[in-house]
């Protein structure tokens, strides 16, 4: 029963790949989206400003970059954890065996 159970570990992540692609691209898309209305209701503006946008300051550019970073790590903390507690549910077993990221 063991040797089963390991075998099942051995072979978890690989199929979690494909899933966790999946939760990553809706995720980083979902996270766009926020972005987008934060910064809207931030600055009531449509579009943030890129780093190479000379008619922007440094405040306004580090802003973004912040906000957009900040929303995008917890989108895809979001999709890591359910993908991985959906997997535990279904399989009884974590996708991960080292503790973190493949």
């Amino acid at each position: 029963m063991a040797k089963k159970n390991k075998q099942k570990k051995l072979k978890l992540p690989l199929a979690y790949k494909p899933m966790g692609f999946a939760l990553g691209w809706a995720s980083g898309t979902l996270a766009g989206l926020a972005f987008r209305k934060t910064w809207m209701a931030l600055r009531h503006e449509e579009d943030a400003p890129d780093a190479l946008d000379r008619e922007r300051g440094w405040g306004e550019i580090l802003l973004a970059a912040a906000v957009q970073g900040a929303l995008f790590a917890v989108a895809r903390s979001v999709a890591d954890r359910t993908g991985a507690k959906a997997i535990e549910r279904s399989t009884g077993v974590w996708p991960v065996t080292d503790g973190g990221r493949d």
